[in-house]
């Protein structure tokens, strides 16, 4: 299962990712974002992926076990 990780450092609460998937991130009160899950199964990897790359500052990964 692919695991996800978030650099809550990074995150600039743009909230692509949340629009593109979200089950699976959201946004807290401070703007940063939250992982719902940390691991998704392989048949979401491809669009778990896609919402990780439409973060414009690069915060979120999506890495194997």
């Amino acid at each position: 299962m692919p695991i996800l990780r978030a650099d809550k450092g990074a995150c600039q609460g743009y909230a692509n990712c949340v629009v593109a998937a979200p089950d699976v991130y959201d946004i807290d009160d401070d703007g940063v974002v939250v992982l719902l899950k940390e691991r998704v199964p392989e048949e979401d990897r491809q669009r778990v992926e896609e919402a990780a790359r439409s973060c414009p500052v690069s915060a979120l990964t999506v890495e194997d076990e």
